[in-house]
């Protein structure tokens, strides 16, 4: 079933996060819970999962921006796309990804956008598979060197 995430998804969105970006150190201090807890509260940032035999199995993160071009149309940038690794290759990326995306189209969104540091081909192919034109845009990447990194 997909829907919004809701406060008793947290663990289940934290350990697909983990696969993630398993290096990532597990905060001990309930930084990460309340900001879970800031996105869920806050429009506009809509953060999914794809719950399978009452697991959360699979999650997206969309953002909606508003935007004074293209008639004032806002757009949309999905993060922090992860299927369990059980269950990669079950159908169940596309399916979180078709949801995801129709959610941002009803919402009147012109464009989505997505990045990945992925160099794997399969990881583009997934993405092009779903709609994602990869020669669209150029994508750069700041990032901020003195922030505490996780």
């Amino acid at each position: 079933m997909f829907r919004e995430a809701g406060v008793d998804d947290f663990d289940g969105v934290m350990r697909l996060y983990r696969q993630l970006h398993p290096d990532d150190p597990v905060r001990r201090d309930g930084r990460d819970a309340g900001v879970f807890a800031e996105i869920l509260k806050t429009p506009g940032l809509r953060l999914f999962v794809l719950e399978v035999d009452g697991r959360v199995a699979a999650t997206t993160y969309l953002n909606l921006i508003p935007n004074l071009t293209r008639a004032a149309a806002p757009y949309a940038v999905i993060e922090n796309v992860v299927v369990d690794a059980d269950l990669r290759g079950t159908g169940l990326g596309k399916q979180i990804m078709a949801a995801t995306l129709r959610t941002a189209w009803d919402a009147g969104c012109y464009k989505v956008m997505l990045m990945t540091g992925s160099r794997r081909e399969s990881t583009h192919a997934f993405y092009k598979s779903c709609g994602f034109d990869g020669s669209a845009k150029t994508a750069y990447v700041a990032h901020n060197r003195s922030a505490e990194l996780p």
